[in-house]
């Protein structure tokens, strides 16, 4: 009996997806850039919004992240940012003891999810971060649904487990990474799998800036 409940989707990913409503994006941006350095891939940023919108209603894409004011390659990279499709929460970077720097968001993250409760139907949060799973099994209960996309590897359990939907980066790295050549990426009519009943446009794609020193 629970063998055949572990292999048999109560449903199925178009059912999933089909009531999704208006879509808020929380991108916690350095679980993201840590997790593209895991994949060994550079993200078009461009393309993953597609992705992570699937055609849905979008009500906005938040994206945090730490700065260092004084690096002028990330300022451009936030511009941009900015200019195409994202609202930049940024944060200084704090020095460490170690001599490290860090910024860390998930509060800004989780206020957001929370106040903004009603305006969405779905949050998608691109994080692993288990620090966020109280709140956003506090907006599940407020009747969203909560959408977890990060690699595995990176992800807690605390977080899966409250989330309606979990989707591995791994899984979708082929529909948001950046090709080096040609110098202008073109999307095709492939179903993206995270959304598999959704394409994405097609259309030229800004290539996105090297991030590697950006986040």
């Amino acid at each position: 009996m629970f063998e055949d409940f572990e292999q048999d989707a109560l449903f199925t990913p178009d059912q999933l997806l089909e009531n999704r409503g208006r879509v808020a994006i929380f991108i916690d941006g350095s679980n993201l850039f840590y997790a593209a350095l895991q994949l060994g891939i550079e993200i078009d940023y461009t393309k993953l919004l597609h992705c992570l919108t699937g055609g849905s209603r979008l009500l906005r894409a938040f994206f945090y992240t730490g700065v260092d004011r004084s690096n002028e390659k990330q300022q451009g990279f936030l511009l941009w940012m900015r200019r195409n499709g994202y609202r930049v929460i940024a944060k200084d970077l704090v020095q460490l003891p170690d001599g490290s720097k860090k910024a860390n968001l998930d509060v800004e993250i989780a206020v957001d999810l929370m106040s903004l409760v009603g305006s969405y139907d779905t949050a998608v949060v691109v994080s692993g971060d288990g620090d966020l799973a109280y709140a956003a099994d506090a907006v599940s209960y407020r009747g969203a649904r909560i959408e977890v996309v990060s690699l595995r590897s990176m992800t807690s359990d605390s977080l899966i487990n409250v989330s309606d939907r979990y989707v591995d980066l791994d899984s979708i790295k082929e529909e948001f990474k950046n090709n080096p050549a040609p110098t202008v990426a073109i999307a095709t009519s492939t179903p993206c799998p995270f959304f598999p009943k959704k394409n994405l446009l097609k259309g030229q794609y800004p290539v996105v800036v090297d991030t590697a020193e950006c986040l």
